[in-house]
């Protein structure tokens, strides 16, 4: 729908030169988002399968591992759209308090990633709206180390950024400036918790996707505003009721999208197309939910196989299924951990890890006699998949 620019531009004044900043109109859309049939029927493609990656947390066994898991897994993804090149065995041996194979900056900004994420959880159980604050806390976390620890983490800019480019005027998009900020997270926040939407089914994801491209489009941090944004979604929907545990992360499909996502953020800006952004938002929710329960179903399949091999092992099993079930908290481990967590002896950690190792459940990463490291080689490779760098 052909619709008016979607805010204004103000004449900035910044790095030695004037350029135009561009400060969004509030939410909901004027006029109203128009319903297509295919527009509608995507909508409800995604919703299913929300309700269905939201279904199956209710009834795999190991839930909490998996989203353990699935959680650091997403940390990798967002982080590596900012650029980073850590791993999610990195981030696994760095949580171990070894070194990993990259930068220490790299793979400290992926665990702010999740201690942020765990900490809006916390907020929001402790009766917190998604609200300015919130997003400040949750910003504080979310830079507390790594490179973006001197960018004022958890206050809102004070000066001008821009998007692309060496400067505003050759910048693929300019930022409302500081001075529009509190007014325009204000209207944000007064969406969030007091717009009802249409209350259908669908409503929760068209709020969701509504927020995450006016977040972006304020861009209110110095830095760790797409991150912030990619973990707005998954804290809305739980606001919302439709996701019990954060399951759901858009960040792969972004990463693999990532010039059109961008092409459509400004599409939206310039001239008010809200359906296409629509349409590839509910299409990421639909294929990253679809992906999601696969993957759970993989690593539920491949931990009851190895554990039925476990099983069979005679007067070792019971020892070796202690291992196993570590190793699925933990699919990165050293011997030390593993006799920590199991509270079996160093020598009977060292026998069974052996035993797993012929079985080809588990593999060692260093080839030393000492400071070994055991990888969960298949459960690593599962949640890996889509996490190669583009």
């Amino acid at each position: 729908m052909d619709r008016e620019i979607q805010g204004r531009y103000v004449t900035i004044t910044t790095v030695g030169e004037t350029a135009r900043a561009f400060v969004p109109a509030p939410l909901p859309p004027i006029p109203e988002i128009q319903w297509s049939a295919e527009l509608r029927e995507q909508f409800e493609r995604a919703y299913l399968a929300l309700g269905r990656l939201d279904g199956i947390s209710t009834l795999i066994p190991n839930a909490s591992l998996i989203l353990y898991m699935y959680v650091r897994k997403e940390a990798v993804l967002s982080s590596m759209i900012e650029g980073t090149q850590s791993s999610l065995s990195d981030l696994l041996i760095y949580e171990m308090e070894q070194l990993p194979g990259v930068p220490i900056d790299d793979v400290e900004e992926v665990s702010n990633y999740v201690a942020a994420l765990n900490h809006g959880i916390r907020l929001m159980e402790d009766g917190l709206p998604i609200c300015i604050r919130m997003m400040k806390e949750v910003h504080a976390v979310l830079l507390s180390g790594g490179r973006g620890s001197k960018k004022t983490p958890g206050e809102t800019r004070k000066i001008q950024n821009w998007i692309g480019g060496t400067r505003p005027g050759n910048a693929v998009f300019v930022p409302p400036p500081p001075g529009e900020i509190p007014d325009a997270l204000a209207a944000l926040e007064n969406y969030i918790n007091n717009h009802p939407e249409n209350r259908d089914a669908t409503s929760p994801l068209l709020k969701t996707a509504l927020v995450h491209l006016q977040f972006e489009t304020i861009h209110p941090f110095l830095d760790g505003n797409g991150r912030l944004g990619r973990l707005l979604i998954t804290l809305i929907l739980k606001a919302e009721g439709s996701l019990q545990q954060p399951l759901l992360y858009l960040s792969l499909y972004f990463k693999t999208h990532r010039d059109y996502y961008y092409e459509l953020l400004n599409k939206v800006r310039l001239d008010g197309d809200w359906e296409s952004w629509l349409q590839f938002f509910a299409e990421a929710v639909e294929f990253t939910a679809n992906t999601a329960i696969d993957t759970a179903n993989k690593l539920m399949a491949l931990s009851e196989s190895d554990a039925e091999q476990v099983a069979h092992q005679g007067r070792r099993a019971k020892s070796l299924k202690k291992l196993h079930q570590a190793l699925l908290r933990q699919p990165i481990a050293t011997p030390g951990w593993l006799a920590t967590q199991t509270g079996l002896t160093p020598a009977t950690v060292s026998n069974g890890l052996n035993q797993l190792e012929t079985l080809g459940i588990v593999k060692e990463l260093t080839g030393k006699k000492r400071g070994r490291i055991y990888v969960y080689a298949a459960y690593i490779e599962i949640l890996d998949q889509g996490n190669e760098l583009p």
